[in-house]
C-alpha cells in the first residue's frame, strides 16, 4: 500500500499478519520515517526567511513545517505566510513533498516554551520532531545526516547538530563579541565531541528528537508537555530528563548549523545570564525536586566542572591584577619570565579551537593568537558569571526570559552592573591596602605570590592536556 510520504512492501499471502523475517525486514527498510519541523519564532523578522530558505534547501526535506510566532511585535508572522503552501522538490530520483504552516500564537504566557509544546502537539504522531530556532539556518544536509545517525541508533533519544555563530558584521564591537561566541561554542562543541559525542544539552538551535522518547519523559514526569516553563533552561531539563530514561543525547559527528549571535554586550548580557542561571537551578543540590542525580549526574557533571573552571579562572585574574598592583605599589615587583608560560599556553589553546572551526575566518584565527581580544571577552564572560550566580544566592526569583526579551529590545542597564562592581571592588581594594603597614602588605606579598604560582601550574598543566588530546578528526 502507498501513502504520500510511505511506501509499504506487503505481499498478498494467506494470513496478512503471517510475514517472513525477509518480508519484514523489507517493509521496515521502505519506510520513510516523517520528521515534523518546529520553529519557534520571537521577532525573527531579520532572519526567518533565510531559516525557511535553508529547509527548503534540505536534502532531505522534513515532511512538514510549522512556524510558530509567538509574542513577537515585528512582520515576522507577514514574511513567514509568504512561505506557507505545499512544495514539491527533485531530491536525486525522488520527489520530495513538503508543506509550510504559519501558526500566530499572538501574547503566550510561557513564551518559547508554550510555542514548543503546541509545536510538539502538531507534530505528534510522525516518528521524529526537528526543533529549529527562528535564527538558524540548517547546512544543506543537516536533517538527512541527523536522520541517518538517529535512525542508526534506537538508543538515541536526541541529536543535536554543531552550530556556530554568524560574524558578518564590520562592526568592531560585535565583531569582536560575535568572535567570541564563535570561540565559546566552538570549545563546547570539541568538549562533547570528544566525551564520545554526549551532549548534555540538546540546544533549541537544532535538534531532532525521538517522539516516542518525548512521550516517555511526560509519563515518567508526570507532564503534559515535552516542555516545562519553570525552568530557565528548558532544553537542558529535557535533555537530562531524555538521559534519564536510558536513552543517549548526541551531539551528530557532521550536521551543522549557523545561529545568530548576540552583538551587543546588553543582549548578550540577557542571554548569558538566563543561561547560567538556569544551569545553577539545574545543578545545584535539591534545588529541583525532580532532578536526580545531583550534582554528579552525567548531564550535570559537566556543568560543575564549568562552573568550577570559571571560578578559578576569576581567581587567578582577579589574585594576579592584585599582587602585581600591591607589588608595584611598594616596589617590590620582582617577575620570572615564567609568569609568561600560562598566557603562551593559554593562546595556542585558543589557537588550536580556532583552527578546528569549521569554516574559520580570519577574525577567528587573530582573536585567538593575539590574546587581547580573548581576554576581553573572557573578563564579559565573568560578569555574565558573577551576575548569575548573585542572582541565584539572592534567591530573589525574577523572569529571566522577560528580562533578555528587554536586553534584545535594546531595554535596561543590569549588563552595566559588573563593570560599576567592579569599579567599587577595585577603589576598596587599593583603599583597604593602602591603610595596611608595609610590613602586612610584604607578608600578604610573601604569601600571596606562592600560593598564586601553586594554582596557576595547576591551570596551565590542564590547559596543556587539553592542548596535547587528540580530536580525532572533529571539526567544532
Amino acid at each position: 500500500m502507498t501513502g504520500s510520504d510511505v511506501t509499504v512492501y506487503a505481499p498478498v499471502v494467506e494470513d496478512a499478519f503471517d510475514f517472513s523475517a525477509e518480508e519484514l525486514a523489507i517493509v521496515e527498510t521502505t519506510r520513510r520515517a516523517q520528521i515534523v519541523c518546529i520553529i519557534p519564532a520571537y521577532n525573527e523578522a531579520e532572519t526567518i526567511e533565510s531559516v525557511l530558505e535553508g529547509l527548503l534547501a534540505q536534502t532531505r526535506l522534513p515532511d512538514a513545517v510549522h512556524v510558530i510566532i509567538n509574542n513577537s511585535s515585528d512582520n515576522s508572522f507577514d514574511l513567514a505566510k509568504k512561505f506557507a503552501g505545499e512544495y514539491s522538490v527533485e531530491r536525486g530520483d525522488a520527489i520530495q513533498n513538503t508543506a509550510i504552516y504559519v501558526h500566530d500564537m499572538g501574547k503566550v504566557p510561557d513564551k518559547k516554551v508554550g510555542a514548543l509544546n503546541y509545536g510538539f502537539r502538531l507534530a505528534d504522531g510522525a516518528d521524529f520532531l526537528l526543533g529549529v530556532d527562528g535564527d538558524t539556518v540548517m547546512s544543506p544536509d543537516a536533517l538527512e545526516l541527523m536522520e541517518a545517525e538517529i535512525t542508526s541508533d534506537p538508543r538515541i533519544g536526541g541529536i543535536s547538530a554543531i552550530y556556530t555563530v554568524d560574524n558578518h558584521t564590520r562592526n568592531p564591537i560585535a565583531s569582536l563579541l560575535l568572535t567570541g561566541q564563535r570561540a565559546q561554542f566552538a570549545a563546547f562543541n570539541l568538549q562533547n565531541l570528544l566525551r564520545g559525542r554526549n551532549m548534555a544539552v540538546l540546544g533549541g538551535q537544532s535538534s531532532i528528537f525521538r517522539i516516542s522518547a518525548l512521550h516517555e519523559v511526560m509519563a515518567q514526569y508526570h507532564q503534559d508537555t515535552p516542555w516545562v516553563s519553570d525552568s530557565e533552561v528548558e532544553d537542558s531539563l529535557l535533555s537530562l530528563q531524555i538521559k534519564n530514561l536510558g536513552y543517549s543525547t548526541k551531539i551528530s559527528a557532521t550536521a551543522r548549523a549557523v545561529v545568530g549571535g548576540m552583538d551587543n554586550i546588553r543582549a548578550l548580557d540577557g542571554q548569558q545570564v538566563k543561561w547560567n542561571y538556569g544551569a545553577i537551578d539545574l545543578m545545584w543540590p535539591g534545588q529541583r525536586g525532580d532532578t536526580s542525580g545531583q550534582p554528579f549526574h552525567p548531564n550535570l557533571r559537566l556543568r560543575w566542572i564549568e562552573n568550577i573552571g570559571m571560578l578559578v579562572n576569576i581567581f587567578t585574574r582577579i589574585s594576579f591584577l592584585a599582587l602585581l598592583i600591591g607589588a608595584l605599589s611598594i616596589d617590590a615587583l620582582v617577575l620570572s619570565p615564567i609568569w609568561l608560560i600560562p598566557p603562551i599556553v593559554a593562546t595556542a589553546l585558543n589557537v588550536r579551537i580556532a583552527m578546528s572551526i569549521q569554516g574559520r575566518t580570519w577574525r577567528d584565527v587573530l582573536f585567538a593568537a593575539t590574546l587581547v581580544p580573548a581576554e576581553i571577552y573572557m573578563w564579559v564572560r565573568i560578569g555574565h558569571f558573577i551576575r548569575a550566580w548573585t542572582k541565584f544566592l539572592s534567591k530573589v526569583r525574577t523572569d529571566n526570559w522577560a528580562a533578555q526579551a528587554r536586553a534584545e529590545r535594546g531595554a535596561g542597564w543590569a549588563h552595566l552592573t559588573p563593570l560599576i562592581v567592579a569599579v567599587v571592588g577595585l577603589a576598596a581594594i587599593v583603599y583597604g591596602w593602602n591603610a595596611l603597614p608595609v610590613v602586612a602588605q610584604a607578608s600578604i606579598l610573601w604569601v600571596g605570590w606562592p600560593l598564586l604560582a601553586i594554582l596557576t601550574a595547576l591551570q596551565t598543566l590542564f590547559m596543556l592536556r587539553q592542548l596535547t588530546r587528540r580530536q580525532y578528526g572533529y571539526r567544532a
